[in-house]
């Protein structure tokens, strides 16, 4: 079965992306421009400034072309309320209108005032499939609101999740999706393309300082 294809991300996140490369590579071309000749100040600058630009300009409209895997093409925050709804416990209590939130790609889901925690944290672990689930549940000491809260929601993570996808935060427990396979084969290419070509761009770049 072959994996869909979402929209193309566009040409602002390629620019971001051709201009994060292109800083990469002029931190690389400093470095050699002060270790060559450190009075070469002017230089130095115009090696990290010009490169970001430079390489956004060139690459930013062919990866503007890369495509979203489906998942992040879809709008979670309806389809997670959709899916726990039914564990609203009433106005004043906990709601998913009120206590589940997103920015657009990954779910906050307020975990304090419910009652069946376990019961939302294994519903809503069917989201983290396709995005990241972050549950709100404090620090988990004596001081707070509810100090149980983040020991039981830790322990359905724990049972449910590859130690991989979970990340422990100050005040929150957050669950990532599994990187598609098409992600995993497009950021191996893109790491090799750019372990081959900076060394050589820096051994050219630093024979063109010698002279």
């Amino acid at each position: 079965m072959t994996e869909q294809k979402g929209d193309p991300v566009g040409l602002r996140m390629g620019l971001q992306a051709g201009a994060l490369i292109g800083l990469y590579l002029g931190f690389s071309l400093a470095t050699i421009s002060v270790l060559t000749d450190a009075e070469e100040i002017k230089r130095t600058v115009y090696l990290i400034c010009l490169p970001p630009f430079i390489v956004s300009i060139l690459l930013g409209p062919f990866l503007a072309k890369r495509r979203r895997p489906v998942k992040l093409s879809k709008k979670p925050l309806e389809e997670a309320r959709e899916l726990l709804t039914r564990f609203n416990e009433g106005q004043g209590s906990w709601r998913v209108l009120s206590h589940i939130s997103s920015d657009g790609m990954n779910i906050r889901i307020d975990m304090h005032n419910l009652k069946n925690v376990e019961g939302v944290v294994e519903a809503a672990l069917e989201l983290a499939d396709t995005t990241t689930v972050k549950f709100i549940v404090g620090k988990g000491n004596a001081k707070s609101t509810s100090p149980e809260l983040r020991d039981r929601v830790l322990s359905v993570v724990e049972s449910k999740v590859n130690i991989l996808r979970r990340t422990r935060k100050v005040k929150s427990i957050e669950v990532s999706p599994e990187k598609t396979r098409e992600y995993n084969e497009y950021q191996s290419k893109l790491n090799k393309v750019l372990f081959t070509l900076l060394p050589i761009v820096s051994f050219l770049a630093w024979l063109e300082m010698k002279k």
